[in-house]
């Protein structure tokens, strides 16, 4: 949905880019949450992401790390799985 500014609005500062770039003509189309771990303040989830451009699909899959701060959650990082 290329909303960039919320995207940054969720990523720990520590972590988080001066900006994000958007491929023009990408269609992200589907997401499945295959597994989430909470322990406390730290939680992991992973998740399959597809999405179309120029006629070719692509998947994502990643882990994510994410904190809770002040009862907010912050994505820290991800891994490519």
């Amino acid at each position: 949905l290329k909303l960039t500014p919320y995207l940054l609005a969720t990523w720990h500062a520590s972590t988080r880019p001066p900006d994000v770039a958007h491929e023009d003509g990408l269609d992200w189309y589907m997401l499945k949450i295959t597994k989430v771990h909470e322990a406390g303040d730290a939680a992991t989830v992973a998740f399959a992401a597809r999405s179309r451009l120029r006629g070719h699909t692509h998947v994502l899959s990643e882990v994510s790390r994410f904190v809770r701060e002040d009862g907010r959650w912050w994505y820290v990082a991800g891994v490519f799985a």
